[in-house]
């Protein structure tokens, strides 16, 4: 059994109400946990010295819409002792994205989950700074969110270049 194997028994038998599903792909393995049990168990990957999940190496906020639950968070958390990672996996609801911070477990959890609340706009509930990263502060809106409004410039071609070109910005003389 490698690590990843025992780390999955143990999240089963310390968490057993909070494990959704467990699936594996590509050598990968998810544990699909509920939202409200994602602190207790990222705490206890990092705590447990036979686990010992020590760095989280990502957290990627994906947007399923049109379906529901409609937003999901992957974090990675890496056991570097042993080279060892699986994916936790929270889904939310489209109505209201919100879940835990583990920014308490893992400090650079800090702005992972900053970019996933500008871009996706999902609250981090005990977050000690949440305010965007990447778009101004007055910004209306979370690109990343599969329902929000794409800019659009039409493509300039052989036969509408002049048409095209009349509206770009040149500098004036």
């Amino acid at each position: 059994m490698n690590h990843v194997e025992r780390t999955v028994a143990a999240i089963k038998a310390k968490f057993p109400e909070a494990v959704e599903s467990v699936t594996e792909f590509r050598a990968e393995t998810t544990v699909t946990v509920k939202p409200e049990s994602i602190v207790a168990v990222s705490r206890f990957l990092r705590d447990d010295p036979d686990l010992n999940y020590n760095y989280l190496a990502d957290l990627a906020g994906v947007d399923y819409y049109p379906d529901e639950p409609r937003f999901a968070l992957s974090y990675i958390p890496y056991a570097m002792a042993v080279n060892a990672r699986l994916r936790l996996k929270v889904f939310l609801s489209g109505d209201d994205p919100q879940v835990d911070s583990v920014s308490g477990v893992w400090r650079n959890a800090d702005w992972y989950e900053r970019e996933a609340f500008d871009m996706l706009g999902i609250q981090f509930n005990n977050h000690p700074d949440l305010r965007r990263i990447l778009m101004p502060a007055d910004w209306v809106g979370h690109p990343h969110r599969k329902d929000y409004p794409l800019g659009y410039e039409e493509v300039q071609f052989s036969f509408n270049w002049r048409e095209i070109d009349s509206k770009k910005p040149y500098a004036k003389e």
